[in-house]
């Protein structure tokens, strides 16, 4: 079999399962990951339920960050949340990476899709998506006892110590947000739009796929300057 057609075979498996794809132009070669309903941990969730699987993402993006072929990632949400230690640990790959990276909230990056949605050297969204800021929760049994409260603690001061230092939130108004109590009707928390996000310096900037491309296109052009 030809070689080209089992490379496309592969592509298109990959866009497929991973709902990724990388796209090659003269301005430069970008990889496209999309991170959608909800972030799986190490619970297998039904089949009926759409998934980004963490296990498949994180070796993913260490091969982004170590391909010659590959100039930037751009990070496309439209996620529900999910497990927090999978969501944290995607988040900490993409934040460590020196290659361009952009993300673009569509639809909604909630919960701990706001760390997904910081992670990167650049954030936009979209005029309609929407991002719920809410605390650390959990289901199922859970033991009744003071340390459980602690651990939970404990977890939210980490998601705001990664949140407000990859984004330009301030922690008073990103803990402001996350116990409001007169936004969600059975819910503590705070949902916040486009232009809203953007105006708490949660995302740095509004704006569709168009945008989110032209500024991956000019990060990519300046890590190919030769510094002086």
């Amino acid at each position: 079999m030809d070689d080209k057609l089992i490379n496309s075979e592969k592509e298109e498996s990959k866009l497929s399962q991973l709902g990724s794809d990388l796209t090659s132009s003269k301005l430069g070669n970008i990889y496209t990951l999309t991170i959608i309903g909800q972030v799986e941990g190490h619970q297998v969730l039904p089949e009926t339920v759409k998934t980004t699987k963490y296990e498949h993402v994180l070796p993913l993006l260490a091969a982004i960050e170590e391909s010659d072929d590959i100039d930037g990632l751009l990070l496309l949400l439209n996620t529900v949340g999910g497990d927090i230690e999978a969501g944290l640990a995607i988040a900490e790959m993409i934040s460590g990476m020196k290659k361009p990276t952009v993300s673009l909230v569509l639809g909604g990056g909630h919960s701990i899709g706001i760390p997904l949605a910081v992670c990167t050297k650049r954030s936009f969204i979209t005029h309609t998506a929407s991002m719920t800021v809410h605390p650390v929760r959990m289901t199922g049994l859970v033991v009744g006892a003071p340390q459980t409260f602690r651990y939970f603690q404990r977890i939210q001061e980490q998601i705001a110590d990664f949140v407000t230092r990859n984004s330009k939130i301030s922690r008073e108004d990103f803990m402001r947000y996350l116990m409001t109590t007169d936004q969600l009707a059975t819910d503590v928390g705070t949902i916040l739009y486009g232009e809203e996000a953007v105006r708490s310096g949660l995302i740095d900037e509004l704006g569709g796929l168009n945008d989110a491309l032209k500024c991956l296109h000019q990060m990519i052009d300046e890590q190919k300057q030769p510094t002086q």
